[in-house]
């Protein structure tokens, strides 16, 4: 237990500032002990250093005659956290510290009580600058989603992998819509950087446990394991429109014609049989219809063999949806069929409760006035429903402004790293309870793989040194 100075000056009940006269940081975990509720604890906001003159009578002479001598003092403000009794709330003092009260560092147990960092869940990483493990429930993430939003290069999909090991770890199934191709790497080990055994990793991979399926071809993308479709058997005019982009009331008439033309003429009817009603037709609509029809029966993604919600969901398995070289709106697509699949079978409790992490968010639910995706709706009814069923929703962003707000409102768990964009912050500091000032000066100094973490399995934000990874990190941040 190191001292750190003395308090002096104004004292709240939230606030002190003490006099410092050891080795303190910006963001250091401090205690007190208050006579009434024993070691509270506290966290170091601020630090300013300032001169102060001394006369010839009252300091130790350092120069000759009378002339004024300077000496360099330095004050801390903290913020205080409170205390914790076993079983009981984090608590703050009823009164105030006293001047003259000694501060010291807090030792990791008291951290981790106070805190509620817990001793078992999803291994994080260490609260900054401690050997102090962050822990979070898995059980937190499905039922209570969550987010990893970050500008680029700061870390986030390699926190976000961090997550998909853990739960991998604990038998999670999880579905993860990968548009960039980063996550195949998790089948392949890391290279040990020497920071591993610091956090207690040993490199490892999960290649019996990943299947990477891709909607183009496997020539295209060798590191695919099966090609992904959906089913193009019988399809319903809704379902098919939700495939297709800005469908107006009228070609939903006319496709739903030839639909039912398409429906009437065979028992097992395709896409192809629905465009040669819709060319058949007489109505000035076709020829717009037409065009988005035969996009999507180009892209291939339609078939008779589908890629069932059964085979991508299996206990301790993730299916990684490789969607890189396909057009964004056939992306937006697959996305929504899927996402709609998921739903429907948590509902009937067909498969066992599955996380959905969708990286770069903002463009499969990008908020109201950006653009417009067919897969938005359905990510606001898992924001907003999922929970009840059993099915997490995990969004990944560079650009929090843009993901949807009610989207990002239903995440309990934040998991943020670095941001500069000043309207981003902007929309954290809306959406996050007891975002402060000092939150938002702190996001825009984060260093790479370090992310402030607010979740209810915590009692309050903390700034989180990301734990390395045990795959081969698929993108370009990596933590050191």
């Amino acid at each position: 237990m190191t001292e750190l100075g003395a308090i002096s000056g104004k004292v709240t009940l939230n606030e002190f500032t003490f006099r410092v006269t050891g080795p303190v940081r910006r963001n250091e975990y401090l205690k007190v002990f208050h006579s009434a509720d024993g070691w509270v604890l506290s966290q170091v906001l601020s630090i300013s250093k300032f001169s102060e003159g001394e006369s010839p009578t009252n300091a130790a002479p350092r120069t000759g005659g009378g002339v004024q001598v300077w000496r360099e003092a330095t004050v801390a403000r903290a913020g205080v956290i409170g205390f914790k009794e076993p079983g009981g709330p984090l608590r703050l003092p009823r009164t105030p510290f006293s001047p003259g009260d000694r501060v010291f560092t807090a030792e990791p147990e008291l951290l981790a009580r106070t805190l509620g960092l817990g001793e078992q869940g999803i291994y994080l990483g260490h609260l900054d600058s401690t050997p102090v493990r962050v822990h979070l429930s898995p059980n937190t993430l499905i039922t209570r989603h969550g987010s990893i939003l970050a500008k680029t290069g700061a870390g986030k999909s390699y926190a976000a992998a961090v997550i998909m090991e853990e739960l991998l770890e604990r038998e999670t199934p999880l579905v993860i819509v990968d548009p960039h191709g980063e996550y195949p790497s998790l089948k392949e080990p890391a290279v040990d950087t020497g920071a591993m055994a610091r956090f207690g990793i040993e490199p490892g991979d999960y290649a019996d446990r990943v299947t990477i399926y891709t909607p183009i071809s496997r020539a295209v993308n060798p590191k695919a394991d099966k090609l992904f479709r959906l089913d193009g058997v019988n399809l319903k005019a809704r379902t098919l429109a939700g495939m297709l982009s800005d469908v107006t009331s009228r070609q939903m008439a006319l496709l739903q014609q030839a639909v039912r033309r398409a429906a009437a003429a065979r028992e097992l009817y395709s896409l192809p049989d629905i465009i040669q009603a819709v060319e058949e037709s007489t109505s000035n609509e076709r020829w717009g219809l037409l065009s988005s029809l035969e996009s999507l029966q180009s892209s291939g993604i339609l078939s008779d063999s589908p890629t069932t919600i059964d085979e991508l969901v299996q206990p301790g398995h993730a299916s990684v949806l490789d969607l890189k070289g396909l057009e964004p709106r056939i992306q937006e697509m697959v996305v929504a069929v899927v996402g709609r699949e998921l739903f429907e079978a948590r509902k009937l409790n067909r498969i066992p409760p599955v996380l959905l992490l969708v990286e770069e968010s903002h463009e499969f639910c990008p908020e109201r006035g950006f653009k417009k995706a067919v897969s938005s709706d359905i990510l606001r009814t898992i924001a907003s429903e999922g929970r009840k069923f059993g099915l997490g929703l995990f969004v990944v962003s560079q650009r929090p402004a843009r993901v949807d707000k009610n989207v990002l409102s239903q995440c309990g768990t934040q998991i943020i790293l670095r941001v500069t964009n000043p309207n981003d912050i902007q929309v954290l500091r809306k959406s996050l309870e007891g975002f402060t000032d000092e939150m938002g000066e702190e996001l825009r100094r984060l260093p790479p793989g370090t992310a402030i973490v607010v979740s209810g399995d915590i009692e309050r934000p903390v700034v989180v040194n990301i734990r390395p990874r045990r795959t081969r990190h698929g993108g370009a941040a990596k933590v050191v």
